[in-house]
């Protein structure tokens, strides 16, 4: 570097040399700290015109692969940090032209370790993801918590890289820092008692598979959907679109019912009223053809649907269910309409059964279809529904 700025030095008119001496530089050192300047808008032009479109070009065009077709979409992330990384050490070659020391160094070591720790970060990201992706399109399960889990993970051992790596610059040595965390470790131990608490508690709760994001779960103090499972807390968006968060170690002590974990869909259960009638014959028509309507009905499950289902191994989604003839799957899917109680006003029929899908809105069209249907079929006979009635006599008292 001296000999470009010696050669440029000496290619200048010495009434210059002088002029830039008052200022305690030479017209080398200014041309060679615009030049790198001037370099590093170059790069950046460079990288963005030709390099990058030709890189995602060819991605493009092998994108049938998954990989590639990944890399494409994340390109960006990845190649940002290592663009940075080579304009700093350009930026840093310019301004050492000028000055030079300990503490400009320090401060270019923290830079590079930070840009660094970012760019490994975004390539384990990118693996983890690219794991995920190939996981779900072979439609394979997949525990996304552990994913997230691990990124947590990896995002507190870069900070503490980072610490100590800055520490040791410093001059810290670290063997005792080791020796006297060891006794302030339990300190900091008991203190950090619940924060230690709640990250194994964390691990706990994905390791027994009690519930995964995006699951419908309800406990004693909250019901929604599963947003996040941190190393800490675990987010859970109601259904009136409050974000709660809770203490794993609170999640992990209570009972947990996971509605996401059904394997057939959601429960339909009501009683049909009846008017009071001595004709049985028609009474049991009626309860018989209810019953044939919903076995013929293709969104309410039976046992020949589930063991049809069992046999194929069919893995739906969207609510829909993924079965295995292990004894302890515990699949409800009675479909049962009997003739069940004698009521005050009414003779009421059960009516229980299970839809095919989990999913809120299909239950409630399915349900539907179904009272609409039993509505023709009540048409359709002698029997009437039952409307409670009150009769009120009044007495008229002649003197």
């Amino acid at each position: 570097m001296q000999q470009i700025i010696s050669f440029i030095n000496l290619s200048m008119p010495k009434s210059l040399i002088l002029f830039f001496s008052n200022i305690y530089t030479t017209p080398g050192h200014i041309i060679l700290f615009v030049a790198l300047l001037c370099f590093i808008i170059f790069i950046k032009y460079l990288f963005r015109n030709f390099i990058r479109k030709f890189i995602l070009l060819r991605l493009y065009k092998k994108r049938k692969s998954m990989f590639y077709r990944l890399l494409f979409h994340r390109f960006e992330k990845l190649i940002r940090p290592l663009r940075y990384i080579i304009s700093l050490y350009i930026f840093k070659i310019a301004i050492q032209l000028f000055m030079k020391g300990e503490t400009l160094d320090f401060s270019f070591y923290i830079l590079f370790l930070l840009l660094f720790s970012w760019w490994f970060y975004e390539i384990i990201k990118f693996v983890i993801y690219t794991s995920l992706s190939i996981k779900i399109a072979k439609d394979k399960e997949i525990h996304q918590e552990l994913f997230v889990l691990f990124l947590n993970i990896v995002k507190v051992l870069i900070a503490l890289v980072i610490i100590f790596a800055i520490l040791a610059r410093m001059g810290v040595d670290l063997t005792g820092l080791a020796t006297s965390l060891g006794i302030g470790g339990i300190v900091i131990g008991l203190s950090a008692k619940d924060t230690l608490t709640n990250f194994f508690d964390s691990i706990r709760l994905i390791g027994e598979n009690a519930f995964h994001i995006g699951d419908w779960i309800e406990t004693e103090h909250v019901e929604g959907v599963v947003t996040e499972i941190g190393l800490a807390a675990t987010c859970i968006r109601t259904f009136d679109n409050a974000l709660v968060t809770i203490p794993n170690s609170k999640l992990a002590g209570d009972y947990i019912k996971n509605w996401s974990k059904r394997k057939v869909g959601r429960q339909i259960k009501f009683n049909l009223r009846l008017q009071y009638t001595y004709d049985t014959k028609e009474l049991e028509r009626v309860v018989n053809e209810i019953r044939n309507m919903l076995n013929m009905h293709t969104d309410i499950m039976n046992d020949q649907k589930i063991k049809y289902f069992i046999k194929m191994k069919k893995t739906y989604e969207d609510g829909i269910f993924n079965l295995s003839n292990h004894p302890g799957s515990g699949v409800g899917s009675k479909l049962l309409v009997y003739f069940d109680k004698i009521d005050n006003y009414s003779m009421n029929i059960l009516v229980y059964a299970f839809s095919r899908s989990i999913n809120w809105e299909e239950w409630l069209k399915v349900k539907q279809e179904i009272l609409k249907e039993i509505i023709v079929i009540i048409d359709n006979s002698t029997l009437e529904l039952a409307i409670p009635q009150e009769e009120i006599h009044l007495k008229n008292d002649v003197d």
